[in-house]
């Protein structure tokens, strides 16, 4: 049996997995962005974001689902986009994501199983494998996606986040009240 969700059905498994969810942690290359860096002559880096990941990401916290960021790399650009949408906890230049993610659990007091996570490469397997819902966009590492209790329909970087905070919202029946609309 499969749940309705907006972009194709959602297996019954990762739908109840999702209705535990208080804390959603992302990774950033591939998954806020297209994974792609964009170099300037003068060195300076760019990185395009979806608005509707951040919109997205906003809605989450409007229905007090905590989001943080662990990144690999370092970057103003992560920092500025984070901020922006009011996210407090960003990681940056982290080898070993569960050095922050113990960090997380203990300082928002949530279990494994209340935590989700969104990923795309083997970097993000130590942290898929420790999460109550482990998460890889559609165009992630064939390897992390086997290891994925779901794979978004939409890339990183083109609305997979959205697409799984949309999940994550209507499993916990908070869709119509995070986006501000009446029931």
């Amino acid at each position: 049996m499969s749940q309705s969700g907006f972009y194709g059905p959602i297996e019954d498994s990762t739908w109840e997995k999702a209705k535990n969810i208080k804390l959603l942690i992302c990774d950033v290359d591939g998954v806020f962005s297209d994974g792609l860096v964009y170099m300037s002559n003068s060195g300076e880096e760019l990185k395009t974001f979806h608005t509707r990941d951040g919109y997205g990401v906003r809605s989450l916290l409007s229905a007090n689902i905590n989001v943080a960021v662990i990144t690999g790399r370092q970057s103003q650009i992560v920092e500025n986009r984070m901020t922006a949408l009011g996210v407090t906890h960003i990681y940056q230049g982290v080898d070993d994501k569960l050095v922050p993610y113990r960090e997380l659990l203990e300082h928002y007091h949530v279990s494994p199983e209340e935590v989700a996570y969104i990923g795309d490469d083997m970097v993000d397997l130590a942290v898929m494998k420790a999460v109550g819902l482990s998460v890889c966009v559609a165009d992630g590492h064939p390897y992390v996606k086997q290891h994925a209790d779901m794979i978004t329909t939409l890339k990183g970087g083109h609305g997979a986040l959205r697409e799984l905070t949309d999940l994550l919202l209507l499993s916990q029946n908070k869709f119509e009240t995070a986006h501000g609309m009446s029931i």
